[in-house]
């Protein structure tokens, strides 16, 4: 079973990155110990847009959902009481299975 890749796509303003980066920074840790949890990547953009790619790949589907359904609702909703204003403007969710993959040869 390949497994799959999900990228959530943020609009994220210029005076709004900082914030971002602060709060993914904060809560590292907090989707590595997931089962079938694989690989995780913030990427920023560095010319011509305004949007950060975050990287997660899983085992499969299934490990997402169950993620997604449990840990990540704890992740994503910070302590109790006010919750701060959203650092995204926009978020799109994109998902792929990984068909073909190289890593760098060993010696």
């Amino acid at each position: 079973m390949p497994s799959v890749v999900k990228i959530n796509v943020l609009t994220v303003p210029a005076e709004q990155r900082e914030t971002l980066e602060q709060r993914f920074a904060a809560r590292a840790g907090a989707v590595e110990g997931s089962d079938g949890f694989e690989w995780f990547e913030l990427l920023r953009p560095v010319e011509g847009t305004d949007t950060y790619l975050v990287y997660t790949r899983w085992r499969s589907e299934e490990d997402f959902q169950r993620w997604m359904a449990g840990r990540a609702q704890a992740a994503h909703g910070g302590a109790p009481g006010e919750k701060p204003r959203p650092a995204a403007t926009d978020a799109t969710l994109w998902s792929f299975e990984v068909v073909q993959q190289a890593a760098p040869k060993q010696d």
